[in-house]
């Protein structure tokens, strides 16, 4: 039986070099050696630097990626490319102080950074010739792009912990000049092949190439993936993800430090309904393979390391009904299609406007119906809202569509099935002078959604935790390991 663990280590976290050690690798006294090994660790790009190689994941701003494939000239994803280099060269000097090492750091990962700009250089020329169109190369372009950063961070880990007297390995999932393609799980057990995790510290790198693309499948959730896969191959007792905050009853920087408490207990559902809101514990692809695996999960604090963290398993119910987590997401667009011949022929008229969400990528958070009128709430840019409006308007032109800005709040937990939770939930919002503009509550009764307006969603948060959480005493955690 397996005894070891698979832990993942978030960018803001990896940008704390003392932290990762003092409180992960060495946490309880394992730089004596004691319980150092039996792990594995998958890293994240440092803070910050896949915005760099990218795109901004929350402003949009461009990164390398966005300036080569949207701009004509070259210079401005080539000066995006000078920035990392010396943002990453900036991160180097600021981890190792002898400059042999120094050195060898910047030659490791400028080698790379070389290659990446010939190959975009070669790429943007080939594609000046009519044959060849830039956008049938865009995905191996991100996917190229993304790897640098973990590879990045992965191999700066190893030396560091070298450094310390640990024997760790580079685990390098990147497949650079690699010129096999191969799946994911083939690709982690080829690179785990002959590790022994009684004596080998592996650093891996959070982005793997695979034949299919990470990226294509998992946006920027491929590392959870990665971590995932390795936990589920490699037979881990736990997986573990190492972040800068806990998994709390609500965002503490909005009702405040002292009332937020973090979730000791839950489930892959209430994990699968942050998900939904951009606020994810995990993936839920990545969710997936753990739970029919029976491998639990533990997302832990990195700066609070002696927090057990919280728990997630398959199977977990609370023991009593209750509200676990007050989430929600601003930035959503109510996409409202009213057509009088709704009437009769609502599934064709659902499954069209599906298909043309879907055809411009466009994430729904949640939707309702009635007998003439789909509204779908979308998490996507206003750009891509007036897309797929226009889209809709040619399949259906006598489909009154309206668009509104709004925000989505949610009351979560294993189980809510109490009588009385909506009316408090929303004589909560009503008290506080919010108007709700749609509720949703399924009867599995693991989340209730309100739509608000987005002016009122700070508001909301603070009513609906001060009402359904605040009121009971949960003590250092709700539903503690």
């Amino acid at each position: 039986m397996k005894t070891h663990t698979v832990e993942k280590i978030g960018g803001t976290s990896m940008s704390d070099y003392r932290a990762v050690r003092d409180n992960i690798v060495f946490k309880n006294g394992r730089a004596k050696g004691e319980g150092l090994y039996q792990r594995v660790f998958v890293v994240s790009a440092y803070g910050g630097m896949t915005d760099m190689l990218l795109e901004h994941k929350k402003s949009g701003r461009p990164g390398v990626f966005a300036l080569f494939a949207g701009a004509d000239d070259e210079r401005e994803w080539s000066d995006a490319m000078g920035g990392v280099r010396q943002r990453m060269q900036e991160i180097n000097a600021s981890l190792f102080q002898d400059d042999v090492t120094l050195a060898k750091a910047n030659a490791f990962i400028g080698e790379r950074l070389d290659d990446a700009a010939r190959c975009l250089a070669d790429l943007e020329r080939v594609c000046q010739h009519g044959h060849f169109a830039l956008e049938g190369h865009l995905d191996v372009v991100s996917e190229m792009l993304a790897s640098l950063g973990e590879a990045h961070s992965a191999w700066n880990t190893v030396q560091l912990l070298k450094q310390e007297g640990v024997n760790a390995r580079f685990v390098d999932l990147t497949g650079w000049r690699d010129g096999e393609h191969k799946s994911l799980d083939e690709r982690i057990e080829q690179a785990f092949a002959d590790v022994d995790f009684a004596r080998e510290l592996p650093i891996a790198t959070g982005y793997a190439h695979t034949a299919d693309g990470l990226m294509k499948t998992f946006a920027r959730g491929y590392s959870e993936m990665t971590f995932s896969r390795i936990a589920v191959m490699t037979g881990a007792s736990e997986a573990i993800i190492h972040k800068e905050y806990h998994l709390s009853s609500a965002d503490p920087r909005l009702v405040g430090e002292e009332q937020a408490v973090p979730i000791g207990r839950t489930n892959y559902d209430v994990a699968d309904q942050l998900a939904n809101l951009g606020m994810e514990a995990i993936h839920p692809r990545a969710a997936k393979g753990l739970r029919q695996n029976a491998i639990p999960l533990r997302v832990m604090n990195t700066f609070e390391p002696e927090h057990r963290g919280t728990l997630v398993t398959g199977d977990y119910v609370s023991d009593t009904p209750r509200v676990e987590i007050i989430a929600g997401r601003k930035n959503i667009y109510a996409v409202e299609c009213f057509d009088q011949d709704m009437m009769g022929s609502m599934t064709s008229y659902d499954r069209a406007i599906n298909e043309i969400i879907a055809r411009f990528k466009g994430a729904v958070v949640t939707k309702d119906i009635n007998a003439n009128t789909i509204t779908h709430y979308l998490a996507i840019t206003l750009k891509t809202v007036k897309r797929i409006k226009s889209a809709i308007n040619e399949r259906f032109p006598d489909c009154d569509i309206q668009v509104r800005k709004v925000a989505v709040v949610s009351a979560i937990g294993s189980d809510m099935k109490v009588s009385g939770m909506l009316s408090r939930a929303v004589s909560a919002l009503a008290s506080s002078g919010i108007s709700i503009l749609a509720v949703h509550q399924s009867m599995r009764q693991v989340d209730m959604q309100f739509i608000i307006d987005e002016s009122d969603y700070e508001s909301a948060v603070k009513s609906l935790h001060a009402a359904l959480v605040e009121v009971h005493e949960h003590g250092d955690a709700i539903c503690a390991a």
